[in-house]
């Protein structure tokens, strides 16, 4: 396996700019470190029907949305609610505006982006709790902005990919209307680490395991919370009757042996799955379009999966 030229370009700039990592910062200062390198690696200038922001009222108080309506939009689209990634405490709808845009206007879908609550200000559960009441909010609102209830689906990358999964377990388990289907990309799904590719790419390729030990210690309240399948989807004792999923991972990325193994546990709970490994990429390359060719590729690869769910 060898890393793909342009992942490996990102990585070199990274370098050759001595860029701080984020793990060296506070929370507070790898927030706006973040939003700032988000929009420079991504897809420019993504044009759009129309972008709507909003805040709902959640258990917890108010939940912002970005509601995202495609060029040349019908009525009753199929919907979308994405999850954005960054280790449950950097990342925003403004992260990941440009794959959001891609999503609505390639799939000509409503795309409701979801800013839920992070650490450290709002340690787990809070994520969980609100990407869920954002997707109840979709079943029983989006009809009024030109949306089909009955065809809505989860998407999310890295933390939002984990966040998806929780949000068709919670459905499971208040036996409410199920998403139609689950694009999981390159999901966390196992707090625990523990797996070869955790060990094989702890560092050197973008996410490393002391990142990740950062994102946990700013996210759970304490280990004992890793055990928790709103924080760990493989550990649900029952993963039958769950929403079809696309799972991609990427080689070299220490999250893929758990994306993997989330990918059998569901198959073998009676679950339709597919799974699509990018050999030569790096945890979040989907978000760098801009300059990674393969990340096109996986976003049309969603996209086309989400069309023939909602078909």
């Amino acid at each position: 396996m060898t890393l793909d030229p342009q992942a490996k370009w990102v990585l070199d700039i990274a370098i050759e700019a001595k860029v701080t990592l984020l793990e060296d910062m506070s929370a507070k200062e790898a927030k706006v470190a973040y939003e700032d390198r988000a929009q420079k690696l991504c897809i420019k200038d993504v044009p759009i029907g129309k972008t709507d922001d909003f805040s709902i009222d959640g258990p917890n108080g108010e939940i912002p949305l970005r509601l995202y309506t495609p060029v040349d939009a019908k009525d009753y689209l199929p919907v979308v609610v994405f999850c954005h990634g960054g280790g449950w405490v950097i990342g925003s709808r403004d992260s990941h505006d440009s794959l959001c845009r891609q999503i609505a206007n390639q799939g000509q879908f409503l795309v409701v982006s979801v800013d839920y609550r992070m650490g450290p200000e709002a340690p787990f559960p809070a994520a969980p709790i609100d990407a869920f009441a954002a997707y109840k909010w979709a079943c029983q609102n989006i009809g009024e902005f030109g949306g089909d209830a009955s065809k809505i689906a989860v998407a999310g990358d890295s933390a939002g990919g984990n966040l998806s999964a929780v949000i068709c377990l919670m459905a499971r388990a208040e036996n409410i209307q199920a998403p139609c289907f689950q694009w999981l990309i390159y999901p966390a799904t196992n707090m625990h680490m523990d797996t070869s590719s955790h060990r094989d790419f702890a560092d050197g390729y973008f996410l490393t395991n002391s990142l990740m030990a950062w994102f946990q210690g700013h996210y759970l309240k304490s280990d004992i919370d890793k055990d928790d399948w709103r924080a760990s989807p493989l550990l649900a004792e029952d993963l039958s009757n769950l929403p079809p999923a696309l799972i991609q991972t990427a080689g070299f990325d220490p999250l893929k042996e758990e994306g993997i193994a989330y990918a059998n546990a569901l198959t073998a709970a009676g679950g339709t799955i597919t799974h699509t490994d990018y050999p030569g990429m790096i945890h979040g390359f989907i978000n760098i379009g801009g300059v990674i060719d393969a990340a096109k590729v996986a976003t049309q690869e969603g996209v086309e999966a989400l069309k023939a769910a909602f078909a």
